[in-house]
């Protein structure tokens, strides 16, 4: 803080000296002193030529210095398969556009100090030169193809189709928090209708659907290291953001409009922590969209586990069916659709056999 405090004060002294000359000027053009006033001119010239390269060094070392202090906060450790691929394509964009950056601004505050105005001096007129036109012109174009055309390869391997192994996860937004579903031992998840949602199913899930019998809802996100995983995304109010800094994910959730997103998670949380040497670190689901007053609250804990624990962690009491845990809501389903309830997807031939595993 107290360096940023140094730095403004210093650009601050310098607009106060490039105030006081340009007043010194205007005042000598309106007391008619032609000579002084061009006298003025001149200095204010020098001065500002001066004050332009103090601004180039100064402010580049200033530009640079945090960049560097602020590394560590600017990049998170990455922690997915395609964070790779999509740190690369961002690098290598920065680095073309950084070295133009900087060659302009060079050559923008070097000419403004060899260029300014001189009395012996006029300005060479030079109004078109069709090779350089089509140079400048070519050279951004192939440059700008180029990195197109690898952004187009790094989204088309991400937006892929998930692997069939894929675990899958279903993650919900709502105003203001998030909600997840696990489809349980079948692999599947359950059918879910808005019309449904009640205090108690939030999610809306259609118990009338076989498949979601064994789906489960747990308070935290769980997922293998080193396995795909296939995040279901949608929204039951406004447009959410799903975003998983350290694997690189980011997705919207709009409603009425279910989209996806998969990753393949490269490190535990436990080795996370061990590398950013903080024990209490986590993996955090955020939202990046500015959902409402209480967009702040939308934060959702997610654990990367090594393939045993994670399935230590599948076979813990709090993540049995959602159902069983709200038996009423069963019962329910059948009170007002029993024949639905109790053939799900089943043909009628296996109707006893669904009865009994009900």
């Amino acid at each position: 803080m107290i360096t940023i405090a140094i730095v403004l004060s210093i650009v601050l002294l310098l607009v106060i000296l490039f105030l006081l000359f340009r007043i010194g000027t205007l005042a000598s053009i309106f007391r008619g002193s032609s000579e002084r006033a061009a006298g003025t001119t001149k200095t204010s010239n020098r001065v500002n030529g001066a004050l332009l390269l103090l601004f180039l060094f100064g402010g580049g070392a200033a530009f640079a210095w945090s960049f560097i202090d602020s590394w560590d906060d600017m990049i998170l450790p990455l922690a997915s398969v395609h964070g790779d691929w999509t740190d690369s394509l961002f690098w290598t964009t920065m680095i073309v556009i950084g070295i133009v950056f900087v060659l302009t601004q060079i050559l923008l505050f070097i000419y403004s100090y060899k260029y300014q105005h001189q009395d012996n001096k006029r300005a060479y007129y030079y109004p078109h030169n069709n090779k350089i036109e089509i140079i400048w012109t070519m050279i951004p174009a192939i440059v700008m193809a180029l990195l197109v055309f690898g952004g187009w390869k790094t989204w088309t391997k991400i937006t892929s189709a998930a692997p069939e192994e894929s675990v899958v996860v279903e993650v919900m937004g709502k105003q203001f928090n998030w909600m997840v579903r696990y489809p349980g031992p079948d692999g599947e998840l359950g059918v879910a209708k808005t019309t449904l949602i009640t205090a108690t199913n939030e999610f809306g899930i259609d118990f009338s659907d076989r498949n979601a019998l064994d789906d489960f809802i747990p308070r935290e996100i769980h997922v293998p290291k080193g396995k795909p995983v296939l995040l279901k995304i949608r929204s039951r109010d406004v447009i959410h953001s799903v975003f998983l800094p350290h694997f690189r994910v980011k997705m919207d959730a709009v409603p009425g409009m279910p989209t996806k997103f998969w990753f393949v998670p490269t490190k535990s949380t436990q080795e996370m922590r061990n590398e950013t040497g903080n024990p209490d670190f986590n993996y955090e689901l955020a939202c990046t969209e500015v959902c409402g007053r209480g967009h702040f609250a939308m934060r959702f804990v997610l654990v990367v586990d090594e393939e045993e624990e994670y399935e230590e962690w599948l076979a813990l009491p709090a993540n049995k069916p959602f159902i069983e845990q709200n038996p009423d809501l069963l019962v329910k389903f059948q009170t007002e659709s029993p024949k639905q309830i109790v053939l799900g997807s089943k043909t009628e031939e296996k109707a006893e056999e669904v009865k009994t595993e009900l």
